[in-house]
C-alpha cells in the first residue's frame, strides 16, 4: 500500500512538471498582484502627471517611467512592515504629497521608505514615518530632496537606518527637510551637493559627509545630535550661516573635521556641544586655504579642539563666550603653524584681562591660554568635578601669584578684539542647563557686552549651586 502511494505522488509530481498543467493550475491564495496605483503607472506615458486621491495603497511600488506622481489629501503608501515602499528607477521623476510608511526592519536590505535609482528626481512635500531608511539616492545625480518630514522606527539608535543617504549622486540639493530620530543623513562620493534650511534632531550623525568635495552647507538647524556636521576626507566646503546646538552624545562635536582641506567656516552659532569645532589631522591643509571666520562659540566645553598636527588654518573675528576651555589641545605638541588673526584682527575672548588704550577696538596686550586648572583636568578629566569651585580659583590664583607653576600657553592671539563680533542668527531658548545668556550679548554689543562679560563668574557660580536666577539673570538667559 505504502509503495502504491509512492507511484501516485511521483505520476501526480510528474503531471504538475508537465506544460499543459501550468495552464489549468489555480492561482495560489497570497500571491502578489499589481496594486491598481502601480497599474496607473506602468500604463502612463512618459511626461504624465499622475493624480492620486486620499487613501491607503499597500504593497511595494515601482516608477519605471518619467512622470509625475502627485498626491492630493495626502494618500498614504504603505509597506505593511516589509521590505521598501517606493523605488524610482526612471530619469526625471517627482514624487510629492504623500505618507510613505512602514518599510522592513532590514539593515542588511536596507529598507527604505523612497529609493531613487536614476537621476533628476524630485523627491519633495512627502511625510516618511515609521521607516529604517528615509530617502536614498544610489548613483542619482541631480535629485532634488526638499521640505519631507522623516521619522525613523522606534529602534536603539545603531540600529536605525539613515534619514537621508546620496552615493555617487553629485549636484543634488538637500532643502528644507526636518529630520528626527534617525541614524545618520551620510552624503558619500557626491561633489557639489548644496544642504540648505534642513532641522535634524536626535540623530547620530546631522550631517556626514566622505569623499564629497565642493559641497554648501548652509542655514540649518542640527540640535540634539551626537556629532551636528562631520566632514572626512573632503575639500572645498563652505560651511555658514547654521545653527549648532547642543549635540552631546558620545563624540558630542558641533563640527568635526578629518583629513579636510580648503574650507571656510563662518557665521555659525556654535553653542552648548562638548566640543565646539574639533579638526583631527589637518596636515594635508594648504596654509591660507582653512578659514574658521565670524563664528560663535558660546558655552561648549571646549571651543575649538585642535590635534598638534593641523596646520595652516586662520582663526579670525570668532566670538569664545564662557566655553570652560576656549581651545585645547589634544596630545602633546603646540598650534604654532596656525594664526589667530588676519589683518591685525584676532578674535574676541570673554576671559580677556586686557584693555584697549586707544579704542581701535583691539586688546593692547596679546590673549594667552595658560590656565593651570584647565590644563590639569585636559590630563585628568575627573578633576572637572570641582569646576567653579574654591578649589579651582585657588589653583588659579596660584598660578597667578607664582609664574613658575604656570603652564606653557598653548596659542597667543596678538590681536584680541575688546567686543564680541556680532551674529545675524536669532538667539534660539535654551534646552540645556549650562547657562546661555552669553548669545544675548550678541544683541547688545558695546557698553552691554561689558556689563554681560563682568557677569560672568557669578552667575556660573550660582548656577552651579542651584540658585534661582536674579532678574537680570533671567532676562539674559
Amino acid at each position: 500500500m505504502r509503495f502504491l502511494k509512492l507511484q501516485l505522488l511521483v505520476l501526480g509530481a510528474t503531471l504538475a512538471a508537465s506544460p499543459g498543467s501550468r495552464a489549468v493550475e489555480p492561482s495560489r491564495p497570497g500571491a502578489p498582484q499589481a496594486s491598481p496605483l502601480q497599474e496607473r503607472i506602468d500604463s502612463a506615458s512618459p511626461g504624465a502627471t499622475i493624480d492620486v486621491g486620499p487613501g491607503i495603497y499597500k504593497g511595494h511600488l515601482r516608477i519605471d517611467r518619467s512622470v509625475r506622481l502627485v498626491g492630493h489629501g495626502r494618500p498614504i503608501l504603505d509597506a505593511g512592515g516589509t521590505g521598501d515602499v517606493v523605488e524610482i528607477a526612471a530619469e526625471n521623476v517627482t514624487l510629492r504629497g504623500f505618507v510613505v510608511r512602514s518599510t522592513g526592519t532590514d539593515l542588511d536590505g536596507e529598507n527604505v521608505g523612497v529609493r531613487a535609482l536614476s537621476g533628476g528626481a524630485t523627491i519633495e512635500d512627502n511625510e516618511l514615518a515609521d521607516v529604517l531608511f528615509g530617502i536614498d539616492c544610489k548613483a542619482a545625480p541631480r535629485c532634488v530632496i526638499r521640505g519631507n518630514t522623516i521619522g525613523g522606527k522606534h529602534l536603539d539608535i545603531a540600529r536605525r537606518g539613515d534619514g537621508i543617504r546620496l552615493w555617487r549622486s553629485d549636484g543634488s540639493v538637500i532643502e528644507g527637510n526636518t529630520i528626527r530620530d534617525g541614524r545618520d543623513c551620510i552624503l558619500w562620493y557626491s561633489d557639489g551637493v548644496i544642504v540648505r534650511g534642513n532641522t535634524s534632531e536626535r540623530c547620530r550623525y546631522g550631517f556626514h559627509l566622505m569623499y564629497s568635495n565642493d559641497a554648501t552647507i548652509e542655514g540649518n538647524t542640527l540640535t540634539g545630535n551626537s556629532v551636528g556636521i562631520y566632514f572626512m576626507y573632503s575639500k572645498g566646503m563652505t560651511l555658514s550661516g547654521n545653527r549648532i546646538l547642543h549635540n552631546r552624545g558620545p563624540s558630542g562635536f558641533g563640527i568635526g573635521l578629518k583629513d579636510t582641506d580648503t574650507f571656510t567656516i563662518e557665521n555659525n552659532l556654535i553653542a552648548g556641544n562638548r566640543v565646539g569645532i574639533y579638526v583631527d589631522n589637518g596636515a594635508a591643509v594648504h596654509a591660507g586655504t582653512a578659514l574658521i571666520a565670524r563664528n560663535t562659540l558660546a558655552t561648549n566645553d571646549t571651543g575649538i579642539q585642535l590635534l598638534p598636527s593641523v596646520k595652516g588654518g586662520t582663526f579670525t573675528e570668532n566670538s569664545f563666550l564662557d566655553n570652560f576651555e576656549q581651545v585645547g589641545v589634544l596630545g602633546r605638541g603646540s598650534v604654532e603653524d596656525n594664526e589667530f588673526e588676519r589683518g591685525g584682527r584676532g578674535n574676541f575672548w570673554s576671559d580677556y584681562a586686557g584693555y584697549d588704550l586707544d579704542g581701535d577696538g583691539i586688546g593692547e596686550s596679546s590673549y594667552e591660554a595658560r590656565k593651570l586648572f584647565e590644563n590639569m583636568t585636559a590630563r585628568e578629566p575627573k578633576l572637572r568635578l570641582w569646576l567653579f569651585s574654591p578649589a579651582q580659583e585657588a589653583i588659579e590664583f596660584v598660578a597667578r601669584a607664582v609664574p613658575a607653576v604656570q603652564p606653557e600657553a598653548k596659542f597667543e592671539d596678538v590681536s584680541p578684539l575688546v567686543r564680541p563680533v556680532g551674529c545675524v542668527l536669532p538667539v534660539p531658548v535654551a534646552s540645556s542647563s549650562r547657562p546661555m545668556w552669553t548669545l544675548a550679548v550678541l544683541l547688545v554689543g558695546g557698553a552691554g557686552a561689558g556689563m554681560g562679560i563682568a557677569l560672568v563668574p557669578g552667575v556660573r557660580r550660582r548656577r552651579a549651586a542651584g540658585a534661582a536666577p536674579t532678574p537680570i539673570e533671567g532676562a539674559l538667559a
